[in-house]
């Protein structure tokens, strides 16, 4: 059985405070259980990470399908995929 399929939807960087890349990286680095990847229409996702570059995280994510949506745009290094599934910063569904 695979690990939970979780998606990244990127803003578009036009105000980036951090590398956003860089963030994605080790937390699929930190959570290899994760079944990750960027996110893509007509896929069902367990979790959405909408990763922006400042805190207005403006990306539009309604076109894609997730039980769980959440906003990310500070270096979250520290948190761990429980608190991401909690939906640290900003749970829009």
């Amino acid at each position: 059985m695979g690990g939970m399929k979780v998606a990244f939807r990127y803003c578009g960087g036009c105000n980036p405070r951090y590398d956003r890349g860089a963030l994605v990286k080790r937390l699929t680095e930190k959570h290899p259980e994760w079944d990750a990847e960027i996110a893509a229409e007509g896929v069902s996702y367990d979790l959405l990470i909408v990763v922006g570059g400042c805190s207005s995280c403006c990306a539009a994510w309604e076109q894609f399908t997730a039980d769980r949506v959440v906003k990310v745009w500070t270096d979250i290094d520290d948190l761990t995929a429980e608190q991401i599934e909690r939906g640290i910063q900003s749970e829009i569904q």
